[in-house]
């Protein structure tokens, strides 16, 4: 078991794929899940406002992820989602639902319901503070605003979006203030957390580093 956390574009969510995939372990992407409340709830005409509506959608929401972490197989409802996953209006709408208790108590279960032989690789925000409080490797990936601003402009105009870089850094700073200072389950490290710098790595000396944490916890893999 192994937790990544970290706020947006730290690279965790790379790092966790990769990860997994190296090991065989299964893969959470605890962000997506709420990336898909939040579409369900844009779909609905839902706002982040109408907390009891969306703690009901959260709760019958029928997801079904690939264990590649592809974003291309995540369905909701039977349909993919495909590049909509990852758009700016959907990641702004996930930050604000994320907020809400109704709708974080809605997943947990679902979230727990990951851990299984042999093995798990969880990425998120509260991973290793909430939902998985007892792994034994708890990693907590940053970088500057910076830096998560440039991988975030570089990933939206890849896919075709139209975006501006001052923008986005004030978007991703707001994200983080937000984030960090909410009342449920806010974004910081673990106590026992490992706090990795991502910003002048690459992500092959991100998961040298990881892997090394494996072998001095004498974690089989």
């Amino acid at each position: 078991m192994i937790t990544i956390d970290g706020p947006l574009g730290s690279g965790k969510g790379t790092i966790a794929n990769a990860l997994a995939s190296q090991l065989g372990w299964h893969l959470l992407d605890s962000g997506a899940l709420y990336r898909l409340v939040a579409i369900a709830a844009l779909d609905a005409g839902l706002g982040p406002g109408d907390e009891e509506a969306l703690a009901e959608l959260a709760a019958r929401l029928d997801v079904q992820f690939a264990d590649s972490g592809d974003d291309q197989e995540t369905k909701l409802n039977g349909a993919r989602v495909g590049a909509r996953l990852r758009s700016q209006e959907v990641s702004a709408m996930a930050s604000r639902v994320a907020a809400l208790a109704g709708v974080r108590a809605a997943i947990v279960k679902r979230q727990q319901d990951f851990r299984r032989p042999p093995g798990l690789v969880a990425d998120g925000r509260d991973m290793g503070t909430v939902i998985f409080p007892d792994a034994p490797l708890k990693i907590y990936l940053t970088a500057s605003v910076e830096v998560r601003a440039q991988r975030r402009y570089k990933q939206l105009k890849e896919k075709g979006e139209s975006v501006n870089l001052s923008r986005l850094f004030r978007d991703i700073e707001e994200r983080d203030k937000r984030d960090r200072t909410r009342r449920i389950a806010p974004l910081r490290p673990a106590a026992d957390a490992v706090i990795i710098d991502s910003s002048e790595l690459s992500i092959k000396e991100v998961l040298a580093k990881i892997k090394h944490l494996l072998e001095e916890k004498d974690i089989s893999i």
